[in-house]
C-alpha cells in the first residue's frame, strides 16, 4: 500500500492511502514509464519502417544525393562517384557521375551528366563515339540490370523501391550521419518481389533486373531518421559479365526540400547512331 503526503500552503494535510491500480491501469502505467526512455524497435517495426521508406521519400518531395558504386572483379576494384538531386514526388533526378582515373594513372573520363526518369536514362558525355553535344537515351526496361548498375550509380528512386521487399530486418543501433541521428537497419530484399510491389512506372526496370542478376536476394543496410526518411542505403549486388562481379552501391540523401529541376533534352539533341560498348 502506497502512502502519499500532500502539502498545500506549507501545511501537511495528512496521509492519503492510494487506491490499488486495476490490472488494466497497471499495464498503462508500465507502458507509460517504459515510453519515457529509448527502446529498441521490434523486428516488425523495423521491417515496416524500411518497407515504407519509398513512400516517405515521396511525401518529402526532394533531396540532394551523393552516390558511390564500388565494383570488384578479378582482383580489380574501382569506385564511381556521383552527386546531384532527386525529385521523389515527380520521379525524376539528375546526377553528375565522376569516373575514376584509368589503370595507367591518366585522368578519367569527363563527368557524365545523367537524367533519371521513369523507364529511361539520359546521359551526356557518354563517350564511346557519341558527339559531346549529344545525349544518349537508354530504355532502362531493356537493361539486364534495370539501371541498378549500368549508369555507375543506382537510381535513388529504385534504391528506395527495392526496400519494399525488405525481409529479415534487424536493428543494428543508433548512429549519426552529418549530425543527424539515424537508426541503422540491416536485412535482405528480393528484386522480383520488389518489382511486384513497385509503382507501375518503376516496375519494368526492376523486372528486368530480377532477370539479369545472378541472385535475386540483395543484402542492404538502411539508415532512417526520426521522421522515417531514408538518409543512407547500401545495396550489395552480384552479377556475371565475363566473370563474377560484386557491386556495393551506396546512396546518401540530405538537404530534403531542396528544389530539383530536371530538363529533358529535345529529340534533336539525342544521338541516334550506334553506341560502342
Amino acid at each position: 500500500m502506497v502512502v502519499h503526503q500532500q502539502r498545500r500552503g506549507g501545511r501537511d494535510r495528512g496521509p492519503v492511502v492510494a487506491v490499488p491500480l486495476t490490472a488494466a491501469a497497471t499495464v498503462l502505467a508500465v507502458t507509460a514509464i517504459a515510453g519515457c526512455g529509448e527502446s529498441e524497435p521490434s523486428a516488425a517495426d523495423g521491417t515496416a519502417a524500411v518497407r515504407a521508406a519509398a513512400d516517405v521519400l515521396a511525401r518529402s518531395g526532394s533531396a540532394r544525393a551523393r552516390t558511390a558504386m564500388e565494383m570488384a572483379t578479378g582482383g580489380t576494384r574501382v569506385t564511381i562517384r556521383g552527386e546531384g538531386g532527386v525529385d521523389f514526388r515527380n520521379r525524376m533526378g539528375q546526377l553528375l557521375v565522376m569516373l575514376p582515373a584509368d589503370v595507367t594513372g591518366k585522368p578519367g573520363h569527363r563527368p557524365i551528366t545523367e537524367l533519371l526518369t521513369p523507364g529511361a536514362l539520359y546521359m551526356k558525355n557518354r563517350g564511346a563515339g557519341v558527339p559531346e553535344d549529344k545525349w544518349v537515351r537508354v530504355d532502362t526496361t531493356t537493361l539486364a540490370d534495370g539501371n541498378l548498375v549500368t549508369g555507375g550509380a543506382t537510381d535513388p528512386l529504385a534504391a528506395a523501391e527495392l526496400l519494399r521487399a525488405a525481409d529479415g530486418v534487424t536493428y543494428v543501433g543508433e548512429t549519426e550521419l552529418s549530425g543527424t541521428k539515424v537508426r541503422h537497419y540491416r536485412g535482405t530484399t528480393d528484386i522480383a518481389r520488389a518489382a511486384r510491389s513497385a509503382p507501375a512506372h518503376l516496375r519494368g526496370a526492376l523486372e528486368a533486373a530480377a532477370k539479369g542478376f545472378s541472385k535475386d536476394t540483395v543484402p542492404f543496410d538502411a539508415y532512417l531518421d526520426e521522421d522515417g526518411r531514408l538518409r543512407k542505403v547500401r545495396h550489395r549486388f552480384s552479377y556475371v559479365n565475363d566473370g563474377p562481379i560484386d557491386v556495393s552501391s551506396t546512396t546518401l540523401l540530405y538537404g530534403f526540400g531542396t528544389p530539383v529541376t530536371v530538363v529533358l533534352p529535345d529529340g534533336a539533341d539525342i544521338y541516334a547512331g550506334k553506341i560502342a560498348e
